[in-house]
């Protein structure tokens, strides 16, 4: 059989990077539309209870997102090997978990949102506001989780195009549906709950869809497959790996917040501005990440050892030049981007004296992100946990070494260890995870 990777190109990279770039794009508009579109009830407690109990969901199903990832690997080799039963058993496997995990979630609404609203408490008002918010949200849990499964499944078929549609499209009626449900009909806080439930149950009808090719002909061996000990032993075992990952790396950005508002309100605010620069550095620079999950689980499951190198090299070369690109638009326009989302003086002045660490943050942290679409591509979740560990563990030292000395400098610096070392130890551990693959 012919390897997927042979006469692998850039164009290829780029055309699998490419729509992810754009989908990520759209992720912080939907949170600025139902903001803006509550706030125009000139309320305080309706757009605290939206921003309260839309957290409280993020935190929920943020529980679950190992589901993409992991599907992502499995899907991808599956292809390289060229075995569509296990493709499409693949999907099934991790949308049943999806489904089952929002039932779970719909069943347990009450003590979820018990114990949500101790952990953080509000006034009588907000907190009211967000229990009718959340129970009507809550109901499209299956479908949101399920579509983590899904989003993984395209992503690992190179099917990126899709992912942006599907991203889109939600995201597009979730606006709409804002605009008539709450500025239209005077629905309130239940609008825009409304809103997004319609465009979640929709999203997932729509990427039933995109993927009906995994229920044709090779349906009924995959179903058949469904209850295989060695691949669900690899789905858990890649998910529980996952998981912790992404708890420590959690856990390390709650520790970076929690370190500076030690500094006082003025740096809190400043950091919570700069913290945005990364966030978008990491949503761009993702999308050459999922084309290494692509890739490099399609190489694996193939067996081809030069390909699969060559699309590691790809991958990696590519993010740097993104990185690049996004050092040197933070490094010109950030002074400018500062001041439109702060108007207070103090705030302005104290990030961009912090500025200087967010232009280098991109080359610092881009070959760790690339690094963890190429191991979750190989399935090797246990080194990205172990190098995990090692990497926050240095991290800890780093905060209690710096931060003393040199403030939120300090800070900022540990920050950039976390991912300096977080660069070094997968590096160091990329061609165990090749070997490990039987390459």
């Amino acid at each position: 059989m012919t390897s997927p990777l042979a006469g692998l190109t850039h164009a290829r990279v780029l055309r699998v990077a490419g729509p992810i770039v754009l989908s990520n794009a759209t992720v912080p508009l939907l949170g600025a539309v139902d903001t803006a579109v509550i706030g125009q009830l000139g309320q305080a407690a309706p757009l605290g209870a939206v921003g309260l109990g839309a957290v409280i969901l993020a935190t929920l199903y943020w529980a679950f997102g190992f589901l993409r990832m992991t599907t992502s690997g499995l899907a991808s080799q599956a292809q390289g090997a060229g075995d569509l039963p296990e493709r499409s058993a693949t999907l099934i496997r991790a949308m049943v978990v999806g489904v089952a995990a929002g039932a779970a979630l719909i069943v347990l609404q009450r003590a979820l949102m018990t114990g949500a609203f101790a952990i953080a408490p509000a006034s009588a008002e907000v907190e009211g506001h967000a229990r009718d918010y959340l129970a009507i949200r809550i109901w499209g849990a299956p479908a949101t989780i399920a579509l983590y499964a899904l989003t993984g499944w395209l992503v690992g078929l190179e099917r990126t195009g899709a992912v942006l549609m599907l991203q889109v499209w939600q995201n597009g009626l979730n606006v709409i549906l804002d605009l008539w449900l709450v500025l239209g009909l005077g629905w309130g806080v239940e609008g825009v709950a409304f809103s997004t439930l319609i465009a979640e149950v929709s999203g997932l009808a729509l990427g039933l869809w995109l993927v009906r090719d995994a229920f044709g002909a090779a349906l009924r061996p995959a179903l058949a497959r469904l209850g295989d000990r060695v691949a669900l032993r690899q789905m858990f075992g890649a998910s529980r790996d996952i998981m912790g990952r992404t708890v420590l790396l959690q856990l390390s950005f709650t520790s970076f917040v929690f370190v500076g508002a030690r500094f006082g309100d003025v740096t809190l605010a400043a950091n919570q501005v700069l913290m945005q620069f990364l966030e978008i550095s990491a949503y761009a620079l993702d999308g050459f990440a999922f084309a290494a999950e692509a890739l490099i689980g399609q190489g694996v499951g193939a067996r081809d050892p030069a390909g699969t190198r060559r699309a590691a090299r790809m991958c990696l070369q590519w993010g740097f030049v993104g990185a690049a690109v996004m050092a040197a638009v933070i490094a010109l326009a950030g002074p400018v981007l500062i001041d439109l989302m702060t108007t207070a003086p103090g705030v302005r002045a104290e990030a961009q004296a912090y500025l200087p660490w967010l232009a280098v943050s991109p080359l610092i942290g881009v070959a760790a992100w690339i690094y963890d679409g190429i191991f979750i591509g190989a399935l090797m979740t246990e080194a990205m946990l172990r190098t995990m560990l090692v990497s926050v563990a240095l991290y800890g030292v780093a905060l209690l070494v710096l931060v003393p000395g040199f403030g939120n400098h300090g800070l900022w610096a540990a920050l950039m260890v976390l991912n300096a070392v977080r660069c070094l130890t997968m590096h160091r551990a990329a061609p165990e995870v090749l070997d490990r693959a039987g390459l």
